[in-house]
């Protein structure tokens, strides 16, 4: 055996590799029941800062209440959510949100007579200036500037002035992830993020994940499994609320529990 290392000093370069390494999201014994269903059954989970990783599982597994807790729609009957290493267990979907936590949802959650920019610019002020009944908002050009930088980054600067609703489902569905973008998040969490798609709004879909996974830690829930094994570094099986598998895509490809009791290949 080595020497206890808890006695010695650490390099500032091995300290900074170790907080780098260390999970952005924990949660340990996560578990919500009702009545006398587990729908998450002590699920301990963690995900390294800036890694991409997939949630799947079969209907009813417990993906979405697990989204739920994370993002403080819902609140855990037992266990911790610890962010950065910060308790934030029960806390309100607002004050998640400001940790550095911004989801997307199944259904499109989007301001439908709105337009575009004013979707994002929404977002990006409740982050930068709050809100005043004196100050228009075309006052705040740095606000602009970022709903700007934002849909440049979604790919939907052309449509800027269109109303939200007049987009396409799979522009609404970007637009959606360019909200949650606007409020700065850490981390990600996509619902479904190409459900209803046509196969070429998923392939673009996927191409912006990846761009905007440079700087994220991103977890998705999907049932496209071709969009799963072709983005995520890391796969976690859900099984009656119970972590039944956890690997690399090709580890889950192969783990026989799985393709028993998911992916029926």
């Amino acid at each position: 055996m080595g020497a206890d290392r808890s006695t010695e000093a650490v390099a500032p370069a091995e300290a900074a590799t170790a907080g780098a390494s260390a999970p952005v999201l924990r949660t340990e014994g996560l578990s919500v029941r009702f009545g006398g269903l587990a729908a998450l059954d002590g699920v301990d989970f963690a995900v390294r800062r800036g890694e991409i990783r997939a949630i799947i599982g079969p209907n009813g597994a417990g993906k979405s209440t697990f989204f739920n807790c994370l993002t403080g729609v819902l609140r855990p009957t037992s266990g911790r959510v610890l962010f950065n290493a910060e308790d934030i267990t029960g806390l309100s979907p607002d004050h998640i949100s400001r940790k550095g936590i911004a989801r997307s949802y199944q259904i499109t959650n989007i301001l439908p007579n709105a337009t575009t920019l004013e979707n994002v610019r929404i977002a990006a002020q409740s982050r930068r200036h709050g809100w005043s009944l004196f100050t228009h908002h075309s006052a705040f050009r740095d606000i602009i500037e970022k709903a700007e930088a934002v849909l440049d980054a979604v790919g939907l600067r052309g449509k800027a002035d269109d109303l939200a609703a007049n987009l396409s489902h799979g522009e609404q569905r970007n637009l959606e992830i360019g909200i949650a973008l606007a409020t700065e998040p850490q981390l990600l969490c996509l619902d479904e993020p190409t459900a209803g798609m046509s196969a070429a709004e998923t392939h673009d879909t996927m191409a912006l994940v990846r761009r905007i996974a440079q700087n994220l830690t991103i977890l998705i829930v999907e049932h496209d499994m071709q969009v799963v094994m072709a983005l995520a570094e890391r796969i976690t099986v859900l099984h009656y609320g119970r972590i039944l598998a956890d690997g690399t895509p090709d580890e889950i490809q192969r783990n026989p529990r799985v393709l028993e009791v998911y992916l029926k290949t």
